[in-house]
């Protein structure tokens, strides 16, 4: 499966002095990125493009067709909706708004049918995330249509969406982490962002900001970036012994993940040096994300409940929370519940004599029978 561009419209070019550089380039629209893919100089200045394309296109958005999809998303992007979000899902949505609108730009939302919107994502019927993604996508900017009494119904809710077999970003396993570690041994950035991410739950964007500010008592505090908008979920967890001993050496005035010069790491730079550090441990499946299921597996398989595990992770609703929790061992699942039967129906009976006590049954059954 072709892996989705982490930078949408970045393409790398040679100089007149043969070096490697980066630029972001859509239609007429160009701006430099500089040379090292993924730093956080790029991060600042490929957002800074996206935002100078943005409001470049929002210029032009009143010699757009009234009444046309350009002029619905050129709307949309101006709307509270959008300006809310936070600038990485403000950019997420770009990515997968910007190509429906190159190519159906000019066509009037008044006639987009239920069918029409069926054979939009049918295109994309070989990616059904991708294809679920871009339906919800549609369902915002139709919303927004009927927000404007540019239509009284929104065709693409009729849709359903398309089964996904995958269940996501994979969940490190117990083996997987033992085998991390072993690659990047205590002392290395690499261990200690792992370390970080699965001790706090943290996702990337909020891991790269944590520092010793974060750290209150013998708890770690922070607010999620992702709900910042309404105030940040504040998270307050313990500070586990094994978190407590790879961040006890660490400089007080800067990130725990911070870069050489001390400064703060870009969450895509943290994403990208995790592609490289999992790829020399021979994890290719593995990703930082999968921390955030990893911590939430271990918190399931230690008996916590969907609210306390909800409470770590900062989810608002409790699915996400069953979601991140299916890698949860099953196996130990089913044993526990065989200990609730079977003390249930022969107090301290256990898995090993439940067979002789069925055997034990059987035969009392035949006693007193005349044998054929």
């Amino acid at each position: 499966m072709k892996r989705r561009k982490q930078y949408p419209g970045a393409t790398p070019y040679h100089d007149r002095h043969g070096k490697r550089r980066w630029r972001f380039r859509k239609g007429a629209f160009s701006a430099e990125l500089g040379t090292e893919y993924g730093s956080e100089e790029f991060t600042r200045r490929y957002e800074a493009a996206l935002e100078g394309h943005r409001t470049r296109g929002l210029i032009g958005a009143g010699r757009t067709v009234p009444g046309s999809v350009s002029a619905l998303v050129a709307s949309f992007y101006m709307s509270p909706e959008f300006l809310n979000l936070a600038d990485n899902t403000k950019r997420v949505y770009r990515g997968l708004i910007e190509p429906f609108r190159q190519e159906y730009g000019k066509q009037p939302v008044k006639l987009m049918q239920r069918r029409h919107v069926a054979a939009i994502l049918a295109k994309k019927a070989e990616t059904p995330a991708a294809a679920n993604n871009l339906r919800k996508r549609l369902i915002q900017l139709l919303d927004h249509a009927v927000s404007l009494d540019w239509r009284t119904d929104n065709p693409a809710r009729a849709p359903k969406p398309y089964r996904v077999e995958s269940e996501g970003f994979h969940s490190w396993d117990e083996a997987e982490i033992a085998r991390f570690f072993e690659a990047h041994r205590p002392g290395t950035l690499a261990h200690r962002a792992v370390t970080l991410m699965l001790y706090t739950g943290a996702a990337r964007v909020d891991a790269v900001q944590l520092g010793p500010w974060n750290i209150k008592g013998d708890r770690v505090e922070y607010r999620r970036q992702k709900t910042k908008r309404s105030g940040g979920i504040l998270i307050s967890v313990p500070l586990h012994d094994d978190l407590r001993r790879v961040l006890e050496e660490l400089a007080a005035d800067r990130p725990f993940l911070a870069t050489a010069s001390g400064k703060q790491r870009s969450a895509a730079g943290l994403g990208n040096a995790m592609r490289k550090w999992c790829d020399e441990a021979g994890l290719e499946v593995c990703a930082s994300h999968g921390l955030r299921k990893a911590c939430a597996r271990r918190l399931a398989e230690a008996g916590a409940t969907p609210h306390e595990i909800a409470a770590v992770t900062g989810h608002k609703t409790l699915a996400l929370v069953q979601l991140y929790t299916e890698a949860a061992g099953r196996e130990g699942l089913a044993d526990a519940a065989f200990e609730k039967l079977i003390a249930r129906t022969n107090g301290e009976q256990n898995v090993v004599n439940l067979h002789e006590r069925f055997a034990k049954g059987d035969t009392n059954t035949l006693e007193g029978k005349e044998k054929p």
